[in-house]
């Protein structure tokens, strides 16, 4: 085992359904990984719009899938009742969907190779005008979310239909992290949702925020970096994208000498 980040108790934020890659490595390099959800992830409360799609997948030429939540709250209940049509093209914003659509049998799924974002996925030559006008895509997401993928292949003449097959939560509280900020015994957060960085910091008591506002955090994305720096979060780091981008800019970053 290596010892590169031996000592240190790293903060993981993601989903727990999604937590567990990213803390077997912390764990493999020798730090102490804790698993603190700022998402909780359930199914949509009306499962009518994703039937309704379902009926008609036949008529789709490209399944956008926004992330792994996506699948795993869309492509079970689809093959219960059917096959994946030979024709339906799957497009993924990452690679961890790609792979969990591949877990589910569908092959050959469209992605980006460099950034995993909706900006990346609107860059894939399959995705651009001469290519979609004219076709109908399924846009499967949680609640809400940005509406860039959808209004973008509209603008590119494709029709979009969106379906909410999940919906995300802030938790109850985030008693474990705040104790951890309270005591100074937390060396690191790993954060890859805006969204779940709000709800930490509503989250947190003062004093909590303010040593929040010193600690590294570790983010996959410059969305998420200019949202922590709107909220007066100074030790922001900038990481590659993904947990495998995560884990070296972990790696490389120079610690605080106790």
């Amino acid at each position: 085992m290596s010892e590169l980040l031996r000592g240190k108790r790293i903060a993981v934020t993601r989903p727990r359904a999604q937590a567990a890659r990213l803390a077997a490595w912390i764990t493999e390099q020798g730090g102490e990984p804790v698993l603190c959800p700022l998402l909780e992830i359930a199914p949509a409360e009306e499962q009518a719009p994703l039937q309704a799609a379902i009926a008609q997948l036949d008529v789709y030429s490209l399944a956008v899938f926004i992330s792994p939540n996506a699948v795993a709250f869309s492509v079970p209940v689809i093959l219960a009742g059917r096959r994946w049509p030979e024709a339906l093209q799957a497009v993924a914003i990452g690679q961890s969907t790609v792979d969990l659509l591949a877990a589910h049998g569908i092959e050959n799924t469209l992605a980006p190779r460099e950034r995993f974002d909706s900006e990346a996925v609107l860059e894939l030559p399959e995705l651009q005008a001469q290519r979609v006008a004219g076709k109908r895509a399924l846009l499967l997401r949680g609640n809400g979310g940005r509406e860039l993928l959808a209004d973008t292949l509209r603008a590119r003449g494709a029709d979009v239909d969106l379906v909410s097959c999940y919906r995300r939560s802030a938790p109850a509280d985030a008693g474990p992290l705040q104790a951890l900020l309270h005591a100074d015994e937390l060396d690191a957060l790993t954060v890859s949702s805006s969204e779940g960085l709000r709800n930490l910091v509503d989250l947190l008591d003062g004093p909590a925020r303010a040593r929040l506002r010193q600690t590294p955090l570790f983010v996959p994305h410059q969305r998420i970096a200019e949202v922590a720096a709107g909220l007066g979060l100074q030790g922001v780091i900038l990481t590659g994208p993904a947990d495998a981008g995560i884990l070296a800019a972990l790696i490389a970053y120079r610690w605080r000498q106790p």
